[in-house]
């Protein structure tokens, strides 16, 4: 039985590099050598608190996983295999994966709303994922990438895709104020959206003075520490009555009071952050200010424009890339890193190191 190496998930705070059986796909999947994988914060929940999507208790019905998992659904490489009948992807090829898994008995599969369908599942949560040499997926996962895109871009794709979703569901226009709050990976990356898509003013909120730095660096034009009670206020100053698009990367109760907050009458949020504990809301203000709260699972129909944007340069996600380890590196100055320093941003693992 030929092995490789692979960051494997046993329990919160056990994930170990050990090796395990490389993977063959079956007639409908593509087997991919990975070249760069991020490391996601939905991964590191799963490191520090989990499991969460990681089916433990049951098989996750739409394969059978369950149990210790190879983490990593951010990631980019070539394409090493083909199932008999896989017809738009060939061996050879440069790829990004959507990890989203469809249930084909799904209605929202048929309306083109595939990140509904049910049960939830992606990639390196329920089946095994990037941090390994090699991986298996779904054929209707992969996507080309283009030649003069970088591998480490590909691997960011992902992630990307969550910020141009959020930024697509708010409606934003060309012109439009927005507030972010939160400046991880996602809030950055809307960021970075926003100023693609002609945002006149770009609001972020944090409680990390190097992350409020990198936001300015990649198009914020004001940046507040979330711990100000005037933001709300200062923000109605700056505009005149308060931003057009507020999108929630941070996901606890005061991110949410500012944004709501700090919002223009009529205007729209949108949650993009896994809120870890129910907020508390005031309906009735809602109600008299027209607001539209939207929340957004992952992504869908998005992948090809994330690509393209990418790809032209207006969208310079290699920006947030702060450190490139090797899979070994992967807890000490990856996991731990990211939960003990706030100047990571992004960090990839180089699985040919």
């Amino acid at each position: 039985m030929k092995v490789m190496k692979a960051a494997r998930w046993h329990a919160a705070k056990d994930i170990r590099v050990e090796d395990t059986p490389i993977p063959s796909p079956n007639d409908n999947q593509v087997k991919i050598a990975v070249k760069f994988t991020g490391i996601c914060g939905s991964d590191l929940h799963e490191y520090t608190h989990g499991p969460q999507l990681i089916p433990v208790d049951k098989p996750y019905s739409l394969n059978g996983h369950q149990g210790t998992t190879t983490l990593g659904h951010e990631f980019s490489g070539v394409v090493e295999e083909v199932g008999k009948n896989v017809k738009n992807i060939k061996k050879g090829d440069r790829v990004t994966v959507e990890p989203i898994f469809r249930n084909p008995e799904s209605p929202f599969v048929t309306t083109g709303e595939y990140n509904l369908s049910e049960p939830l599942g992606f990639v390196g949560l329920t089946s095994n994922g990037g941090f390994a040499k090699y991986v298996v997926v779904e054929d209707y996962m992969v996507h080309k990438i283009p030649d003069k895109m970088t591998f480490e871009q590909g691997a960011i794709v992902e992630p990307a895709a969550v910020a141009a979703y959020a930024i697509h569901q708010s409606g934003m226009k060309m012109g439009d104020t927005i507030l972010i709050t939160g400046a991880g990976p996602i809030g950055l990356l809307t960021v970075q959206v926003a100023v693609a898509m002609g945002a006149s003013q770009i609001f972020v909120t944090d409680i990390s003075e190097n992350r409020l730095k990198k936001a300015k660096e990649v198009g914020a034009t004001h940046t507040f520490d979330a711990r100000d009670k005037d933001i709300p206020k200062n923000i109605k100053e700056l505009t005149g009555c308060g931003v057009d698009v507020f999108i929630d990367a941070a996901g606890v109760q005061a991110s949410f009071d500012t944004g709501i907050n700090s919002l223009r009458n009529g205007g729209t949020a949108v949650l993009v952050a896994l809120f870890a504990k129910e907020v508390v809301h005031d309906a009735l203000n809602h109600t008299l200010r027209e607001l539209t709260i939207k929340g957004t699972a992952a992504y869908r129909n998005i992948f090809p424009q994330t690509i393209a944007l990418i790809n032209s340069g207006r969208l310079p996600v290699e920006k947030l890339i702060t450190s490139v380890i090797s899979l070994d590196e992967i807890v000490e100055k990856g996991f731990e890193a990211l939960t003990k320093d706030p100047s990571e941003v992004k960090i990839l693992v180089d699985i040919s190191r």
